[in-house]
């Protein structure tokens, strides 16, 4: 198996992109793109750093970032883990790059920019929800905002495919299954739901 080592042998096999793929790129939040990332409740996050990549899910139950500037996003980071995989990268490495997406909507918008986290009172208090607030919120400079294509959430039929996920694993029995049994099983996914409610925000 030959592997492509350069761009120029990539380029000759896709050729050049369309003109809207270039123009559709801003620099800083545009109405439409702002009406767009404001009905986003959910966006995948990702991260550089030292130790590697991540992509960690952000949602929320109204508009997953904050407008601070046509050039600057919130970002909080609610209760989850405790990994802090994506912080961490922030922390050694500030690029960024966010998926925004809209239940039923086949198109995305990325963001792609850089970040720094603040545990600042002020603005953690902004995002505050049933007494609770986020531990720290990432500050995101937008270097880019573009539309991706929607082929591959149409191939994919993300919103519209039904019945085809029911032999799923559940979270317990890929734990089990991880920890030797140590962890996880039944127990785990019987609980999980009432824990999660708790432990929401």
């Amino acid at each position: 198996m030959e592997f492509i080592e350069d761009i120029e042998t990539l380029e000759r096999l896709y050729g050049t992109p369309g003109a809207p793929a270039l123009r559709k790129v801003a620099h800083s939040l545009t109405p439409l793109y702002r009406k767009w990332i404001m009905a986003s409740r959910l966006c995948i996050l990702s991260t550089v750093g030292p130790e590697g990549v991540d992509g960690s899910p952000r949602g929320d139950d109204g508009p997953v970032v904050l407008e601070l500037t046509p050039n600057k996003l919130a970002l909080p980071d609610w209760r989850g883990n405790n990994r802090l995989d994506s912080l961490r990268n922030i922390v050694q490495d500030s690029r960024v790059a966010l998926m925004f997406l809209v239940p039923g909507s086949n198109n995305v918008v990325r963001v792609n920019g850089t970040a720094r986290l603040t545990a600042d009172a002020t603005l953690r208090a902004r995002f505050e929800k049933n007494g609770k607030q986020p531990a720290t919120v990432a500050i995101i400079e937008i270097a880019e905002v573009y539309t991706q294509c929607a082929r591959a959430m149409m191939r994919a039929r993300t919103w519209t495919a039904r019945d085809e996920n029911a032999d799923l694993p559940s979270m317990g029995q890929i734990l089990a299954e991880v920890s030797h049994g140590e962890e996880g099983g039944e127990p785990y996914d019987a609980e999980w739901g009432a824990r999660a409610e708790k432990t929401m925000w």
